[in-house]
């Protein structure tokens, strides 16, 4: 008779892939959607955010319960999806899971990689304009490739601490410095929806954390050593603290929003670029050295999205070549020596190096927002299966808590899908 390993403990220097996949999900435009929440309604919207946290919560705490209960990746667990299927090179079959997935995999990777080196190059062009956007953008991306191509998971996931330290210092420092109203703060953990905020409070509740990063904890968790129903307690905690932790930054961002441009009636221009603005604004009314330090925040965020997408989802796509080629049994077609992993690498640095120069072709961009307008219902919904099917050790299934929150989170991102898509249609 077998006996079960003894569950690992819980403890602060066991935390590394839960900040990781976190850092990955907290991209410049969440911190900019959380800023214009608060300069638009002020703390009103406190609760959707904190809502949002809880449903991130849920869902890598879902794609880690999978991966260490059944000892399986989530592709596995998308390959066995039932449905229609073709069949691809080597005699192997590829069901619908995976042909979406293969086919966002390659247009979000084309796309993505342009908007990354742009989001990263932004604040080093306003720190050092000896060089321009294109080529900061470039050298960002030259970089993160060489870190993750040479670099083992350890080393990442240190270069991810420290860029989350940068992070947390410079947006709670932020927050601290425009001296909240906590009162009126407080207020704001009661749900109200202010007119015309609707889909903008959904958007609020479902973007800050959330993206095809978060499928890859589970990846995340196998690099870090972690196997078997044993580190369920510390995935957990991982998971909890690392949430946790981007609920502090939207809160924090909602304050400065709050406190700095909606009490002054500042508007930010759309995009990437009114963080600049805000730069702009703490130069205004701090001083030139807290401009400075937002801008090193800016960058840190943006970095860390950066080189967690070039890792994570790599191995992704790593696993996803190996079942398409019916060799993922085989040591050689995965983790982060492969050549797909490295083939990928390739097509997040390189080819969208073409989309910083021209414009983006109006038909790539339409195909981009359908794919990822869907990836998070997809992970939603494909969870609320897998957690509940019979290849998942019964002791580990989801209960009621767990399936509430998942199809919550499935319905309110199939709302947010439609909306989108409505928004690609019309516009």
């Amino acid at each position: 008779m077998s006996v079960s390993p003894p569950p690992v403990k819980p403890r602060l220097s066991l935390v590394g892939p839960g900040i990781v996949v976190a850092a990955t999900g907290i991209g410049a435009g969440d911190l900019l959607a959380t800023l214009i929440a608060g300069g638009r309604f002020g703390y009103v919207l406190l609760w959707a955010a904190l809502v949002g946290t809880l449903l991130k919560i849920a869902l890598a705490e879902g794609v880690g319960r999978w991966t260490l209960a059944s000892g399986r990746t989530l592709f596995d667990g998308w390959a066995r999806l039932p449905g229609p299927s073709v069949r691809v090179g080597g005699g192997q079959r590829l069901n619908w899971a995976g042909l979406y997935f293969g086919i966002y995999a390659i247009l979000w990777g084309f796309v993505y990689g342009a908007s990354a080196m742009t989001a990263t190059g932004l604040p080093l062009t306003a720190l050092f304009p000896a060089l321009d956007l294109k080529t900061w953008g470039m050298i960002t991306g030259v970089i993160g490739l060489i870190l993750v191509w040479l670099g083992s998971y350890g080393l990442f996931e240190k270069i991810m601490a420290g860029l989350v330290a940068i992070m947390f210092v410079t947006v709670v420092g932020l927050a601290v410095l425009v001296t909240p109203d906590l009162p009126r703060l407080i207020t704001g953990l009661w749900p109200t929806l202010p007119a015309g905020s609707g889909f903008y409070t959904l958007g609020l509740i479902g973007g800050v954390g959330g993206t095809i990063t978060m499928a890859a904890y589970g990846y995340w968790l196998t690099a870090k050593g972690w196997k078997g129903p044993e580190f369920m307690p510390v995935m957990r905690w991982d998971n909890r603290i690392a949430y946790g932790m981007t609920g502090i930054f939207v809160v924090a961002m909602l304050i400065v929003g709050a406190e700095l441009l909606h009490a002054a009636g500042i508007a930010l221009a759309s995009g990437d670029r009114g963080l600049l603005n805000l730069s702009d604004v703490l130069r205004e009314r701090f001083g030139q050295p807290i401009a400075i330090l937002f801008l090193v925040g800016f960058l840190a965020t943006t970095f860390s999205s950066l080189i967690g997408v070039w890792q994570g989802v790599s191995l992704m796509v790593t696993d996803f070549v190996a079942h398409a080629l019916g060799r993922s049994d085989d040591p050689t077609m995965t983790g982060s020596k492969s050549p797909a992993f490295r083939g990928y690498l390739l097509w997040l640095t390189f080819p969208p190096m073409a989309l910083l120069f021209i414009d983006r072709p109006f038909g790539l961009i339409v195909a981009y927002g359908v794919l990822g307008s869907l990836f998070m219902p997809f992970l939603a919904g494909t969870l609320i299966w897998l957690l509940n099917g019979r290849d998942q050790p019964a002791a580990w299934r989801s209960g009621w808590l767990s399936n509430g929150a998942l199809g919550l989170a499935a319905l309110l991102f199939a709302v947010l899908a439609g909306q989108q898509l409505y928004e690609i249609i019309t516009g």
